[in-house]
Order: structure tokens, then C-alpha cells, then sequence
């Protein structure tokens, strides 16, 4: 092979790389935008939930205050702490893979499911409590605004732990790398938000 032609091939195999380096970086775009757009539209039904309430609770802010009294908040204060807790699990999950350690990722993540699931099982529990005061999902005006915002957040929650055992199986089958985990940071993106609603939801429903 000439000079010539060694050339053309080296130039051909750069000019490859960057082309199959730019579509790597188009498609990772487009799945981030994917998830802000998916997002976008949750956050117009949490919107509706939670002005739904507030518009109720204008009007009915004594009658919140009494049950919230009866109940007490201290179960949903650890339960807001489990998930905030969660958050920082997946931040360090993240930057495990990023530094190339996939079973650091895979013992963050699987805390993060942990946590998820503690989540779920108290505000079970704050559920039964509530049904023992004789508030459901249809007894009271209270009930029927306060479960729809709540449970509709708890199947996100749901939602995010069987999305978070997916991201220790790929991880477990050497999916992610120091260079690709997108599918990660898609994962923390989902979970941010889900911890995020819940902090409006505690705000507007348990503290004001």
C-alpha cells in the first residue's frame, strides 16, 4: 500500500469515529429530551392534583388542621427523609458508574430501590391509620382530594423501583461504563422529579 493510500485509510477511519462519535451524542440528546418532554407532561398533572387541593383547602383549612391533628405528621416527616435520602443515593449511584465502578452503582441503586420501597410501605401504613379515623377515599372531601395527588405520586414511586431493579440488571450484565450510562442518568432524572413533587406534595397537603 502507497503513502497515498495509507493515508486516505487513516482519514476515512477518523472521519468514521466522529461520525459514529456525533450519532452517539444525537441519540443520548434525543433520549434526554425525550425524558424532559415525558416529564413536562407530569408535571401538568401533579399541577392540576395539587391546585385541586389548594383551591379545596381555602375554603376547608380547619377541617385539614383537626385531621392532621388526630393523625399526626411525624410518620410522613421520616417518610419525606427516606425519599430525600433516596435522591442522595442516586446522585452517588450515578457517580460510581462515572468513575467506572459498576458495583458501586449497583449497591447505590439497590438502596435507592431499598428506600423506595420503605417509602411505599409507610404511606401504606399512613393509609390505614387514616381509615381507621374514618377517612377514605370516599367519606370526605378531604379523603377524595388528599388520596388522588398522593396515590397518583406513590405509583410514580412504584414506578421508579422496578425502573431502578432494570438499571442493576443492565448493570449486572455490563451494560454501563465510565462512557455510557445514559441510562442512568435517565433513571435519576425520573427520580429527582418523583422526590421533588413529593417535597410540593408534603409542603402544600401536611405543613401549610
Amino acid at each position: 500500500m502507497t503513502d497515498v493510500s495509507i493515508e486516505k485509510a487513516g482519514t476515512h477511519d477518523v472521519s468514521g469515529a466522529h461520525g459514529h462519535d456525533s450519532h452517539g451524542a444525537l441519540h443520548v440528546e434525543n433520549l434526554k429530551l425525550g425524558m424532559w418532554l415525558f416529564l413536562a407532561s407530569e408535571v401538568v398533572l401533579f399541577t392540576v392534583l395539587i391546585a385541586s387541593f389548594v383551591v379545596w383547602r381555602v375554603e376547608n383549612n380547619e377541617l385539614v388542621k383537626e385531621i392532621h391533628e388526630n393523625t399526626g405528621v411525624w410518620l410522613v416527616t421520616l417518610n419525606t427523609f427516606l425519599l430525600l435520602s433516596s435522591s442522595f443515593s442516586m446522585v452517588m449511584g450515578l457517580r460510581a458508574i462515572q468513575l467506572g465502578n459498576p458495583s458501586g452503582l449497583i449497591r447505590w441503586i439497590g438502596l435507592t430501590a431499598i428506600l423506595g420501597v420503605a417509602f411505599i410501605a409507610l404511606q401504606a401504613v399512613e393509609y390505614t391509620i387514616l381509615a381507621n379515623e374514618g377517612i377514605t377515599l370516599y367519606s370526605s372531601t378531604f379523603g377524595m382530594r388528599f388520596y388522588a395527588p398522593t396515590a397518583f405520586h406513590g405509583a410514580h414511586v412504584i414506578g421508579g423501583v422496578i425502573w431502578a431493579l432494570l438499571v442493576i440488571l443492565a448493570a449486572r450484565r455490563g451494560e454501563y461504563s465510565s462512557r455510557n450510562y445514559i441510562g442512568v442518568e435517565l433513571f435519576g432524572l425520573y427520580w429527582h422529579f418523583v422526590d421533588v413533587v413529593w417535597i410540593l406534595l408534603f409542603t402544600v397537603i401536611y405543613l401549610i
